[in-house]
């Protein structure tokens, strides 16, 4: 059975026998409504992982940022009692951009587990290519024992940043807040300095499916992308930032660290330099 390890479409989805999925469906203006929305409809089979009560850590005023990573044993125990074995595939979606589900898969890539995918396009795609749905309860699973290897990932921390002339660091929210022309979410209003933007959505193609590798490496090499890994990705919470790491590692480019506490853990300490502007 083949495996996947970056993005996976619905036909390739729909083919597999043993796999394990989970939906991401998250609002940011509404928590609750990703499991709402789940309820509505989903794919067969699969189970919701909501970005706060799962994918997320208790936050710490003035310390963490506002979807600050769990503790990795935390998370391990989540996996454990979602039945996720060693070697399983795991696919995960949201309704359609990636950003939610590309936390997922970074997480799990976190514990070591390589088989983990995206749902290229999520559910729109899913439901695009006239795949079946339900609103069915997926029974509760086994619970299993993952056994958790080393870290697929690269991470960092506020200490890193900014970073050296040697390294791009990239942000993931749009341009309006990148250059601080709007902050509708934190208190202050900015980026990092010397940071570029590379607003999540430039992945995608107006199918709302990923750009092409060739295309996604040419767009993070414009970016100041380089053979030799010195990328840091950030965005306002550490959520969408995996969708960049996801575009970059299916463009073949080596894995960049994610700053998980982003711009909102970032501006809790007012001697952290802010920047506006390009």
């Amino acid at each position: 059975m083949p495996t996947y390890t970056s993005l996976i479409e619905p036909t390739e989805l729909a083919a597999l026998d043993a796999v394990d999925i989970f939906d991401c469906s998250f609002v940011l203006t509404d928590p609750k409504e990703g499991a709402r929305i789940h309820a509505r409809s989903h794919i067969p089979g699969s189970r919701h992982a909501d970005l706060e009560q799962d994918l997320s850590g208790p936050i710490v005023p003035g310390v963490t940022g506002r979807h600050p990573l769990p503790g990795r044993e935390a998370f391990l125990d989540l996996v454990c009692r979602w039945g996720i074995e060693p070697g399983r595939q795991v696919v995960a979606y949201d309704q359609g951009p990636g950003a939610h589900a590309a936390r997922l898969w970074w997480m799990l890539r976190w514990l070591g587990h390589a088989n983990v995918a995206v749902l290229n396009g999520g559910f729109a795609a899913w439901n695009e290519a006239g795949m079946p749905v339900t609103s069915d309860v997926t029974a509760p699973p086994v619970p299993g024992r993952f056994e958790p290897a080393a870290p697929l990932t690269r991470d960092a921390v506020a200490g890193d940043l900014p970073a050296p002339a040697s390294t791009t660091v990239l942000d993931a929210r749009e341009h309006r807040r990148f250059i601080g022309a709007e902050e509708p979410i934190d208190p202050v209003a900015g980026h990092i300095p010397g940071a570029r933007c590379a607003a999540f959505p430039g992945n995608l193609g107006a199918d709302g499916r990923f750009l092409a590798p060739a295309a996604l490496a040419a767009r993070f090499r414009d970016l100041g992308v380089d053979d030799a890994g010195n990328t840091i990705c950030y965005c306002g919470s550490g959520v969408t930032a995996a969708h960049n790491i996801l575009a970059m590692k299916h463009a073949g480019l080596p894995e960049p660290a994610l700053y998980a506490g982003s711009w909102s853990e970032w501006i809790v300490d007012p001697d952290r330099p802010v920047a506006t502007g390009e």
